[in-house]
């Protein structure tokens, strides 16, 4: 895990002063591209580590060797907490305890600002069925809000609906396989925003209220079970090869939920989804390689899906065999150009 990596590139600094990509590839087991990304990111991030060109040079922080995270100013121990916070994972893992002893070994002046950067993202790789989207440059402005705790007033669109102004005590964002989510506070009680539908966004001077015990990757895990219930609203069993499982996961997500192995050697899942045509129109395109198990809404559909386009393509002709001989000069389809070993007139 990443995190893991990049405090311990920080403490083998700490411990030594000076050190090269190679040393701390070594030191880790990690290749030295990867080492040398690990060292520029926690540069670019903030933190006072810059590298020493030339013949005994290296990597080192600013200050020389320190055994311990006091010598980070208030600014830069924020950035090393912004860099680490969102590969750290849930609580409970092992980088997020290690980001808390960090958060200890802290000057008491710094520790409210590192621990409000290290909370400040969560990263969900699972998809809700979109992909792509470009990061919002709204996600830095709301990052330094959660960091800072202050209020935003939001102007704010919901599909259909007028935009409208809110204001929020942001506690936190997550990025859901590129699309953002803020995590806030309202009068009504905790709201989730997509980033993507803030019109615009301002912080202001007031504090936000911010709760003590508010974990933000648990409070992720019940805005996903809320959601997933309300999507999942028709359940169906399926076999698959497990050589090809990890594509099934990557179609539905947290949608599809693996039961075990059956007596065939195949793997037993459980997809989901509001409707039977919705499940069916995704398993359509794997043809024999699924099979769906005691579930007769989902197999109709499927073979009305079947019948339909055994209706529309069957009585087609086939397209006719290219002439033997290469076609006596016609053109490439992809290039335009005539086929190799004859010249165009």
């Amino acid at each position: 895990m990443r995190a893991d990596r990049l405090v311990a590139t920080l403490l083998l600094m700490q411990a030594r002063g000076r050190v090269t990509a190679a040393e701390v590839a070594a030191e880790l087991e990690v290749s030295v591209a990867t080492a040398r990304r690990d060292l520029e990111a926690l540069s670019a991030a903030g933190v006072p580590v810059y590298p020493q060109p030339g013949r005994g040079g290296g990597w080192q922080l600013v200050g020389g060797a320190r055994t311990d995270l006091t010598g980070l100013t208030a600014g830069e121990a924020q950035a090393l907490f912004l860099l680490l916070g969102p590969s750290a994972g849930a609580a409970g893992t092992p980088a997020r305890s290690a980001l808390r002893k960090l958060v200890r070994a802290l000057p008491d002046t710094f520790r409210p600002a590192a621990e409000a950067a290290a909370d400040a993202v969560v990263v969900d790789p699972a998809r809700w069925g979109e992909h792509g989207r470009e990061r919002s440059e709204l996600v830095e402005l709301l990052q330094s809000a959660v960091v800072r705790r202050r209020r935003v007033e939001l102007v704010y669109a919901r599909p259909g609906r007028e935009p409208g102004t809110r204001r929020v005590d942001p506690l936190g964002l997550v990025d859901k396989d590129e699309t953002w989510y803020l995590v806030a506070g309202t009068d009504a009680g905790r709201r989730t925003f997509r980033v993507d539908r803030v019109v615009e966004a301002t912080v202001t001077d007031e504090p936000a209220a911010r709760p003590a015990d508010f974990d933000l990757a648990a409070e992720w895990e019940r805005v996903v079970d809320r959601v997933e219930q309300r999507r999942a609203g028709f359940d169906a069993d399926v076999l698959i090869d497990a050589r090809v499982l990890h594509v099934l996961r990557g179609h539905f997500g947290r949608q599809c939920e693996v039961l075990g192995p059956a007596d065939d050697g195949r793997v037993r899942v459980r997809l989901s989804a509001p409707t039977p045509v919705m499940i069916a129109q995704r398993l359509a395109g794997w043809g024999a390689q699924v099979e769906v198990v005691g579930s007769p809404p989902l197999t109709a559909e499927l073979a009305r899906i079947g019948r339909e386009l055994v209706a529309r393509y069957a009585a087609r002709p086939p397209p006719p065999p290219p002439p033997a001989g290469g076609g006596g000069g016609r053109p490439d389809r992809l290039s335009g150009k005539p086929p190799s070993g004859r010249h165009a007139s």
